[in-house]
């Protein structure tokens, strides 16, 4: 078939031009607040959110380093596509208290180290055990790797049934501590903390400055709920959407760049 001059031209340019006009189509979402889906303004294009908050300020876009955290309620995830799609880096849950060990936690683990997915195992609290109890049952699960990020203690009031059980500021911190030292100790590694506002308020969690935070915040940036306090990681949404994912994941931002990512995780 043969191409009038201005078609021909089209034709030439298009293989270029694609690549370009898709870029600028994410740029335009992203500055517009919606796109295919109801794309929520604020979230990185690349993902979604089934509940989304209306973002405004410092949004998680605004960062550019993003993971997820998971546990045996994702199933199983196409890792290699998650990390395609801009996942960075993954925390994956472990363990729980001192009896539950998430059944997907070895299979995840395994995965995402076979793609060189930057990945760590963090610890559910209960507050019924003791911290020292709590972290030698994490160290049972979880194998030494000096690839690894560090261990996480996420410790959240709970609504458990079997431990209903809020002891006061200094004794969640003291526990606490327990738990961070004897992990720090096996791993070789501090520890990061993840909390969430209210925990973070109620128990004076600042206290622990000298540990990383992964700071949960999804109707605001954590200079905003949080203060001043430093983090580390943060949490944005519970309700996030990411290739390779079937249904709701987390989502987290990391405060610097990949460069920063590489280097933070190079000095642990």
């Amino acid at each position: 078939m043969t191409l009038s001059p201005a078609r021909g031209v089209r034709a030439l340019l298009a293989p270029v031009l694609a690549p370009i006009l898709a870029l600028a189509g994410l740029a335009f979402l992203a500055a517009c607040g919606s796109g295919g889906g109801g794309h929520p303004y604020g979230i990185p294009p690349q993902f979604g959110d089934t509940k989304p908050h209306a973002w405004s300020g410092k949004v998680p876009a605004h960062y550019s380093v993003h993971g997820v955290d998971v546990s045996r309620y994702q199933g199983n995830i196409d890792w290699p596509r998650a990390s395609g799609s801009g996942i960075a880096f993954a925390f994956i849950k472990a363990t729980e208290g001192v009896e539950i060990a998430d059944p997907m936690f070895g299979t995840n683990w395994q995965q995402t180290a076979s793609i060189g997915l930057p990945r760590g195992a963090y610890h559910f609290y209960y507050f019924c055990r003791t911290g020292a109890d709590q972290a030698r049952w994490f160290i049972q699960n979880v194998p030494q790797d000096a690839s690894a990020l560090p261990p996480v203690l996420d410790i959240e009031w709970t609504h458990s049934r079997s431990c209903p059980r809020r002891p006061d500021p200094a004794t969640v911190r003291a526990e606490a501590l327990d738990f961070l030292n004897i992990v720090d100790a096996y791993y070789g590694k501090k520890p990061i903390i993840y909390t969430t506002v209210d925990f973070f308020e109620q128990n004076q969690m600042w206290m622990l400055d000298d540990y990383p935070f992964w700071l949960r915040s999804v109707a605001g940036h954590p200079k905003d709920v949080y203060g001043s306090h430093h983090w580390t990681f943060w949490q944005y949404t519970g309700t996030g959407l990411a290739p390779g994912f079937r249904g709701n994941v987390d989502l987290n931002a990391f405060y610097g760049a990949p460069a920063e990512l590489q280097a933070w995780v190079a000095s642990r």
